[in-house]
């Protein structure tokens, strides 16, 4: 099967979810547990990626399947084969609170590299796509990474993990961002950061995440021409493009200069800054 018929599938399969996601909300009486203790989940995360599998199975009944709720192994990460890397709702705490940022998010992966991403947010009416090496659209139209060159204007997304004893480490980079850099934004969704970066709206983000959150942001960013890596080499044994620890997506020029800022930062303490 050609790319082009792949990604035309996978938006049909996106944009179906999302009228699942946003009937969800107009219906109203979301229920949610938590998983691992303080991960946000909602029963229709776990409809939606059951409708997601099901779709890729019956298209692509050989291919792998890596998804947040269905099927989490990691292990998977660890193989070559062709493999679908799914989130069903990017956002799910946006979702649970009524907040528009949410999206669908699907990935393929071939040969260990990153083919074709499409990230649909239903309450923002917007479609990112991009198949490797062709580019990337919103709604059909070609969009383009931000030309920034310098920090002092550059507008940076990020966010933070679930485990609150994680965060106080993360303060130092935050705080290097807020004194080097015009501001932040935290919307609580990687897929969308990864879009916004894509189309110009944000100049950078940096996070650490699961392959699902990023994946096929990660490639619509790059293919509108930002330039995309790790802060830190990755342990082997995982394809890079799928690595979710230390993630740097920027506008080209920046890449170097914030990549080396937020090292600093972990090396500092916070009066440094």
């Amino acid at each position: 099967m050609s790319p082009e018929n792949r990604l035309e599938i996978a938006v049909d399969i996106a944009r179906h979810a999302g009228r699942q996601i946003a009937e969800a909300r107009e219906e109203g009486g979301i229920e949610h547990r938590f998983k691992h203790g303080q991960e946000l989940v909602t029963d229709t995360d776990v409809e939606v990626d059951t409708y997601i599998g099901d779709r890729l199975e019956a298209s692509f009944p050989d291919e792998h399947r890596l998804s947040e709720e269905l099927a989490p192994d990691r292990e998977a990460l660890e193989h070559t084969q062709d493999m679908w890397v799914v989130d069903p709702i990017d956002g799910t705490v946006n979702f649970a609170h009524g907040l528009r940022h949410v999206a669908v998010s699907i990935g393929w992966v071939s040969g260990g590299h990153l083919k074709l991403g499409v990230v649909h947010a239903p309450f923002l009416d917007e479609t990112f796509t991009a198949l490797a090496g062709r580019g990337a659209w919103r709604n059909g139209e070609p969009i383009h990474a931000s030309r920034t060159r310098d920090l002092a204007r550059c507008l940076v997304g990020t966010g933070f993990p679930y485990r609150r004893d994680s965060r106080p480490p993360l303060m130092r980079r935050l705080m290097a961002v807020l004194t080097h850099c015009q501001d932040v934004r935290r919307n609580g969704s990687a897929a969308l950061d990864l879009c916004d970066v894509a189309c110009g709206r944000l100049d950078a983000y940096y996070e650490s995440v699961s392959p699902w959150d990023f994946a096929a942001g990660l490639l619509i960013a790059r293919e509108a021409g930002a330039r995309t890596g790790h802060l830190y080499p990755g342990p082997g044994g995982i394809p890079e493009e799928l690595y979710g620890e230390n993630l740097l997506v920027t506008s080209p020029a920046l890449y170097d200069e914030l990549g080396n800022l937020l090292r600093r930062a972990d090396a500092s303490e916070l009066a440094t800054f």
